[in-house]
């Protein structure tokens, strides 16, 4: 990544199931060296692997790791961005999916888990509400921070509009990125739980 001088922390945020991992990715071969651990490792639900970084999980303990978080991205669930510290500046990218299908993806890793009971549980319309009311709170919150800038990225636009989405994202971080291999990170096939007006 190249371009003006990396002041800022990428962040990449979003439901479960959102599309989070891909857009780690994405940034990853595009220029932005992702902070991972690899201690959650690929599988059926995320071939290319989550990109995770397992200290993200202890922020409120501990957040000193994000001094060398700077001119990289990190995956931050959006429950946690709440926590992430004040005297950092931040960029973050939050992925959004249409909720169907993402209360549609959980419920079929929860079964791939062995976790059949759990997932005969699911409420698809409480948990709607419930993502829906947290979105909103989220979107409210974070429009008043000053040291957070906020670009929403959609999932189907991503797969089904790569190039738009990519100069997007490039615009917003300021930076040479390496579109072309981004695009290619794009898997379709990946696209597995659609809502009925998108099969």
């Amino acid at each position: 990544m190249t371009g003006q001088p990396r002041d800022f922390i990428t962040v990449v945020s979003g439901l479960p199931r959102s599309g989070t991992s891909m857009m780690m990715h994405m940034l990853d071969v595009g220029g932005v060296p992702a902070l991972i651990d690899n201690i959650r490792t690929a599988d059926e639900e995320n071939p290319t692997g989550y990109f995770e970084f397992e200290p993200v999980k202890q922020l409120r303990k501990s957040a000193s790791w994000l001094d060398r978080a700077y001119g990289k991205v990190v995956k931050v669930i959006y429950l946690l961005v709440y926590d992430l510290p004040t005297h950092h500046k931040y960029k973050v990218i939050f992925m959004r999916r249409e909720l169907e299908e993402v209360i549609a993806s959980q419920e079929v890793m929860l079964r791939r888990q062995g976790k059949k009971e759990e997932a005969g549980k699911f409420d698809e319309e409480q948990v709607a509400r419930v993502f829906n009311r947290q979105i909103e709170q989220f979107d409210a919150w974070i429009r008043g921070r000053a040291n957070f800038d906020l670009l929403y990225v959609n999932y189907n636009d991503v797969l089904y509009n790569s190039k738009s989405a990519v100069d997007d994202i490039e615009r917003f971080l300021h930076g040479q990125l390496d579109k072309e291999a981004m695009m290619q990170v794009v898997d379709r096939s990946l696209h597995r739980q659609k809502r009925s007006a998108a099969q």
